[in-house]
């Protein structure tokens, strides 16, 4: 019964968070301390603490050090010169920009770098070259997100290494480089997808453009707001006349050379972006107390450009994402979410069993962590997958592939930090979109794995 309610009370957060103008994620910790103290019988004078345990202080500190850290680099300019050096590097073939990104996360995740830690270090830069070429900021994200995604699985990436890890300790047979090749492809279609539904084929019509004419920032700009519905601050349809205006503005700001000259701050602002780079992927230092750390030298060395950077931090996401996930986990922790897996375990027919768990791999992965789901659903699905009526290895990519492709939701590390470094005027549109395209792979996913993987070895 416990277990019916925690889950119900989930569902109501979701319901009312949509039809009403609250934040899902206030309004979840509420839940959790409310759920913890009647459903699991907390203690009065424990209730706060224990319901505090699941708050995500990591990734609160991951989401506030690099949108802080990339604040900083926006207002002293730092940004603005990385996405002019990069977008004559690709030398104006614009349909390779967003798949550049895709393999650079790609790279960097196979060789055993954490999929968040990429994704943080590459999507404030990815945004950028997005607002500038006007491409579509989600399409943007999901390739981010799944490049990461994709490199993953690696037999020395992060994620390969665990599910290779349980295989074995369970002693079950596995297949890595299956494994590998299975969710990169699947992480490929659904970039691929995302390419051609948010305008890909039109970026490849426009083929290789010129790098260096000041319209180019304003016509992105004109285009990212026309592609967000959204229009100018002032509610009125995007006109040619609001281009040729923020042409003008573009071609005094963005285009100056002295704007684009790399200044001493912005030579120690690149170099702490490096230093982020080199300590999160070769030391395995923690990225947000690095970002946090890079950002706070930066503050105190040029407290003039760092006015304002506090403020820039996407504070609404923060909340929202640690409400959610201290909630998920509040079931994790009672045992909710080992139970489901244990009764999906227990059912009679391994087909539909094998299809659950992928199920409940894909929902728990794309509110809480990735990782932790990876490494509890496999030894919940050992006793039937040692009877042999399903495939060790079907399953196991299965459920690798619905677990991992759905980091793209907003409610995940990944998806947060593509959200946190949107536009502010397009935050709300990237969540919108991350969120119908999350909770649709959440569902397509398991089946479109599980009848590729599952079935035809039953």
């Amino acid at each position: 019964m416990t277990e019916l309610v925690s889950l119900l009370v989930l569902v109501v957060v979701f319901l009312v968070a949509t039809v009403r103008s609250v934040n899902m994620g206030a309004l979840a910790l509420v839940a959790s301390f409310v759920v913890g103290l009647t459903v699991f019988d907390f203690p009065v004078e424990d209730a706060a603490a224990e319901t505090l345990a699941g708050f995500p202080a990591e990734l609160f500190v991951i989401l506030v050090g690099v949108t802080y850290l990339f604040a900083l680099a926006k207002n002293n300019g730092t940004v603005d010169w990385i996405v002019h050096g990069a977008v004559r590097a690709v030398g104006g073939v614009v349909w390779l920009v967003p798949w550049a990104m895709f393999g650079v996360c790609a790279v960097v995740t196979s060789i055993g770098a954490v999929s968040p830690a990429a994704v943080a270090i590459v999507a404030p830069v990815a945004m950028g070259f997005a607002l500038r070429w006007s491409i579509h900021p989600v399409m943007m994200g999901m390739m981010v997100v799944q490049g990461a995604t994709a490199g993953s699985f690696s037999p020395i990436g992060i994620f390969g290494s665990i599910t290779n890890g349980v295989v074995a300790d369970n002693d079950l047979p596995g297949n890595q480089l299956l494994l590998f090749l299975a969710t990169f492809f699947s992480a490929f279609l659904i970039a691929l997808v995302t390419f051609l539904a948010f305008g890909g084929r039109g970026l490849v019509a426009r083929g290789r453009e010129e790098t260096t004419t000041a319209a180019m920032g304003a016509e992105a700009e004109a285009a990212s707001r026309a592609a967000t519905h959204d229009g100018p601050r002032s509610g009125t349809p995007y006109s040619p006349a609001d281009v040729r205006r923020d042409r003008t503005e573009v071609a005094d700001v963005r285009d100056d050379p002295a704007n684009l000259r790399l200044d001493t701050q912005r030579s120690l602002t690149l170099a702490g972006l490096g230093l982020l780079i080199v300590g999160a992927l070769g030391f395995d230092l923690d990225v947000g107390f690095t970002a946090l750390a890079i950002a706070v030298l930066l503050t105190l060395a040029f407290p003039a450009t760092a006015k304002g950077a506090v403020e820039k931090i996407s504070w609404s996401t923060v909340l929202l994402i640690g409400g959610i996930v201290t909630y998920v986990t509040l079931l994790q922790d009672q045992g909710v979410v080992d139970s489901l897996g244990e009764r999906v375990a227990s059912i009679g027919a391994p087909l539909v069993a094998a299809l659950l768990i992928c199920l409940i791999g894909s929902v728990v992965s794309a509110f809480a962590s990735t990782t932790g789901i990876i490494g509890a659903l496999i030894p919940l699905a050992v006793p039937f997958l040692l009877v042999g009526e399903v495939s060790a290895v079907g399953l196991i990519t299965a459920l690798a592939i619905s677990s991992s492709v759905v980091d793209c939701s907003p409610f995940s590390t990944n998806g947060a930090l593509v959200v946190a470094n949107a536009e502010p005027d397009q935050r709300d549109m990237v969540f919108k979109r991350l969120m119908q395209w999350g909770m649709s792979i959440v569902v397509l996913a398991p089946l479109l794995a599980w009848a590729a993987f599952v079935v035809p070895t039953a």
